[in-house]
């Protein structure tokens, strides 16, 4: 069920980069910005009130992990210049890319916290060949 989940989030991104990208093209980059956070925001209310989860302390907690939604702003940001330059393929493509670098790192090492994962040769075969398809696409 989580691969699958996994998967659907994949798919879901996707989208999410055409859609932002082309109320980017029309709106410009801010504004798009705002948009999307906004509704991203009015949504996550609405899945919090529908649940019916109280809400937690955050006091004490890690002044790093608030970066997680200033990371989200320069997310979507990068993802509309470089859609409205490079299309939603070669987008994604580098995206993942990107994601799958700073991934392994992250599960190599155990960063933030996380339980090491150490990189093997077929981890690095599999990065090794989805970087070759990115070239061939840039290439061609």
């Amino acid at each position: 069920m989580y691969k699958f989940m996994a998967t659907l989030d994949g798919v879901l991104i996707g989208l999410m980069v055409v859609l932002n990208g082309l109320l980017a093209s029309k709106t410009g980059n801010t504004q798009s910005l705002v948009i999307i956070h906004g509704v991203g925001f009015l949504g996550s209310i609405v899945l919090l009130i529908g649940s019916r989860t109280r809400l937690k302390s955050i006091k004490g907690l890690p002044y790093y992990l608030f970066t997680a939604g200033a990371l989200g702003i320069f997310t979507v940001l990068f993802n509309n210049i470089s859609f409205l330059k490079l299309g939603a393929t070669l987008t994604v493509c580098l995206n993942l890319l990107g994601q799958l670098f700073a991934s392994m790192i992250i599960d190599h090492f155990g960063l933030l916290g996380q339980q090491i994962n150490k990189v093997n040769f077929l981890k690095l075969l599999g990065v090794a060949i989805m970087t070759l398809g990115i070239i061939a696409m840039i290439l061609i």
